[in-house]
């Protein structure tokens, strides 16, 4: 008998089942994964973990054996606007029915087990998966690796992006600390790709620990950019003319590289062409990430949340909004370095509205008006009662040629697309 008829109903009490929202380790989830599938069927997997980048992977992953021809199932977090984002077959978010169908099975097999929400959407997406006759399943870690509920399945490919500090209580304070746990989704003579050329040295004495096939950027595999082009290389394969990656930054070349590599590790069990490569690269979909809204004033959609993540945002600004004057409505989650991000922003921004967010991880407007005096900036608005409200006044006052950027969180993001898109 279902607990619930409801997917919204299923997620309200999910959040409050479990006594910690974020509880790292395998064993509750495996124990459980366990009982709802005790042959351990899984389509070919990938899995993709990193402090950045993760999202833009999976997109560039799942675009291409689209445009190959193949079933393809993607699980990533968080979510935009709908939970049922995060669960993904061919592209399309699957339908409320089949996740608290799921939810039912999870909660019948948990017995007195308590899961918390990551643990319950990771095994609905597993299970959904494992019957969906998928060609492969690409799986985004929520956070870490070696604890996270994803690592209960061994990937035939795992990539591992870039690392920044972010999450340090759980994962350590230290990039290479944190580097070390990342790498716990590598196995023993499976591909792991490391798709930053300066990741800390643990990632690649992780691989080299449990026997991992490391494939290092710059090292095993690299990109060159052409005047209109580019090209992808590694020791047995050359890919040229490659259309520029449909997310903007110089980043998305080392992203879009590391889920080539990752294809081109798999080529004997799903084999791929260049065409296909070539043609998901440019049809790949990702909300939020340098999202631009033609409008007037042009709106500009950031879910970066930590300094790496914001260091590419002003890359991309310095590149195609060199001279332009910025409008930034802003939030960040508490445990984020906010005077990180506001330092590196100071001289881009002219002035700031504090959001307002209803969510208790968020650093209120009183919190985030103490550090912006901490950092000497005044150029700041506050005193909004909601998201609305900060941003139709910021709107307000954004000249016809500035540039409105809405950045700082998921969930402001999420904000601006339920309301105004």
């Amino acid at each position: 008998m279902t607990r619930f008829d409801s997917l919204q109903a299923w997620l309200d009490w999910q959040e409050k089942l479990h006594p910690r929202p974020i509880d790292l380790g395998l064993g509750r989830v495996a124990g459980v994964y366990r009982q709802l599938n005790p042959e351990q069927k899984k389509p070919l997997t990938i899995t993709v973990a990193g402090t950045n980048g993760k999202g833009s992977c999976v997109a560039f992953l799942e675009a291409i054996y689209r445009a190959a021809g193949y079933r393809v199932g993607a699980y990533t977090s968080p979510h935009i606007l709908r939970y049922n984002e995060r669960i993904r077959i061919d592209g399309v978010p699957v339908e409320d029915a089949l996740i608290c169908d799921a939810f039912t099975r999870i909660d019948a097999a948990r017995g007195e087990t308590s899961l918390s929400y990551f643990e319950f959407g990771t095994l609905a997406a597993l299970g959904i998966f494992a019957e969906a006759d998928l060609d492969i399943q690409l799986l985004e870690v929520g956070l870490g690796g070696r604890l996270d509920a994803v690592n209960i399945i061994d990937p035939d490919a795992a990539i591992v992006t870039t690392i920044a500090l972010d999450h340090v209580d759980w994962l350590g304070h230290t990039e290479e600390a944190i580097g070390r746990e990342k790498a716990g989704i590598f196995r023993a003579g499976v591909a792991a790709i490391i798709g930053d050329a300066q990741a800390p040295r643990s990632v690649v004495e992780v691989a080299e620990q449990v026997g991992a096939i490391a494939l290092q950027m710059d090292s095993e595999f690299s990109y060159q950019k052409q005047r209109d082009s580019w090209e992808w290389r590694s020791a047995d394969k050359q890919i040229d003319r490659l259309p520029a990656p449909a997310f903007k930054g110089e980043h998305q070349y080392r992203n879009a590289s590391a889920a080539i590599m990752a294809i081109n590790t798999l080529q004997p069990l799903l084999a791929v062409s260049d065409d296909a490569i070539r043609q998901g690269l440019e049809s790949a979909r990702l909300a939020g990430r340098f999202q631009l809204i033609a409008d007037a004033p042009r709106i500009l959609l950031d879910v970066g949340h930590n300094p790496q993540a914001v260091q590419t945002l002003i890359n991309y600004l310095s590149e195609y909004f060199p001279e332009i004057r910025i409008h930034a409505v802003f939030a960040m989650m508490r445990d984020k370095d906010i005077a990180g991000v506001l330092n590196m922003m100071r001289d881009r921004v002219t002035t700031w509205y504090l959001a307002p967010l209803a969510n208790p991880r968020a650093a209120t407007p009183d919190m985030l008006e103490t550090i912006f005096q901490q950092q000497g900036l005044d150029n700041v608005r506050s005193g909004f009662t909601d998201f609305t409200e900060a941003f139709q006044t910021a709107r307000q006052n954004t000249g016809q040629d500035d540039l409105l950027l809405i950045f700082g969180s998921f969930f402001l993001v999420s904000e601006y697309l339920s309301k105004f898109s």
